[in-house]
């Protein structure tokens, strides 16, 4: 791994969040993200973007980050204690979108690169990433349509690539003190080095560039979707599991804030507005039953 090849990721998930966050503004049509730069005093920065009440879109953030530390955090080093003492660098392009219809399911993507260094050693570095869905009142083929986009992304990686990280997602996006998934799922990795450093670069940016492909078409058609109050407190009870998964379980989350990282930004992922009910269950055969029942279940999307 060559300094230069720091730059060149760099200056893709630059360009990334460039790409998303103009194909989310002209979608909604309304709103348009705002942007926050700021500094780490422990090492390096970030750009934060931030959309907000628009026609589309309840809330949605776009955070790329470039942080370095003396040391990895815990949460990084439980699965590699070798790399306890390690600086470290990070930088990856984040985001989560929370629609204002509940027919729109949130969609979360992250796309990342670690590198740990020890002075007289080589650098040991590796990627991670991928995308997922989170749909509140499911449709059948805009689940399939999501996982063929991510499919189509793996595929010139080799056969197993999306079947490994589709099963992957749906272990990890799995609330387990509620003993079901987050979402339908999609793809996730981590720790990728299996490969030369420009194929997992490859395998990154293809994933990273796959998720408005997957995205922007169901959030086309199911945008103009009519909902009433039933359908908004439903979406507002299921947000609530999201943060739950989020605060509870996601590791950049705790990287991040176990790093010292800025929490406004690491935060800006949860919905603006979300509740819990009480022993709440939906009633059986009713369309909020069909999500659990149906949906966040274990399933071969392409078959």
């Amino acid at each position: 791994m060559q300094a230069d090849s720091l730059s060149q990721v760099r200056q893709f998930l630059l360009s990334l969040q460039d790409d998303i966050c103009s194909a989310l503004e002209s979608e909604d049509g309304q709103a348009r993200f705002i942007t926050d730069e700021w500094q780490r005093e422990e090492g390096g920065g970030g750009r934060s973007r931030v959309i907000a009440d628009g026609a589309v879109f309840e809330k949605g953030g776009v955070n790329f980050s470039h942080v370095s530390g003396a040391s990895l955090p815990p949460s990084a080093t439980a699965a590699r204690p070798e790399l306890a003492g390690r600086s470290f660098q990070a930088m990856g392009v984040s985001l989560v979108i929370h629609p204002h219809n509940p027919y729109v399911p949130t969609s979360h993507a992250n796309v990342r690169l670690f590198v740990a260094e020890k002075p007289g050693e080589d650098p040991v570095w590796w990627f991670g990433g991928g995308f997922d869905l989170t749909p509140y009142y499911a449709n059948y083929d805009d689940c399939v349509a999501w996982h063929q986009t991510a499919a189509e992304a793996c595929a010139p990686f080799g056969e197993a690539v999306y079947p490994r990280f589709k099963q992957w997602c749906d272990d990890y996006f799995y609330l387990k003190h509620r003993n079901e998934a987050r979402g339908v799922g999609g793809l996730f990795f981590d720790d990728l080095n299996e490969w030369d450093f420009d194929t997992c670069f490859a395998y990154m940016r293809a994933v990273g560039e796959a998720y408005i492909q997957a995205y922007l078409p169901i959030v086309q058609r199911r945008r103009h979707t009519e909902y009433g109050e039933r359908e908004r407190q439903f979406q507002l009870y299921r947000r609530g599991r999201y943060v739950e998964f989020n605060l509870v379980y996601d590791r950049g989350t705790l990287f991040g804030l176990q790093s010292g990282g800025r929490t406004e930004s690491i935060l800006m992922s949860l919905p603006p507005l979300a509740a819990w009910h009480y022993d709440y269950s939906p009633e059986p055969g009713s369309p909020e039953a069909a999500l659990t029942d149906e949906y966040l279940q274990p399933r071969d999307w392409l078959r």
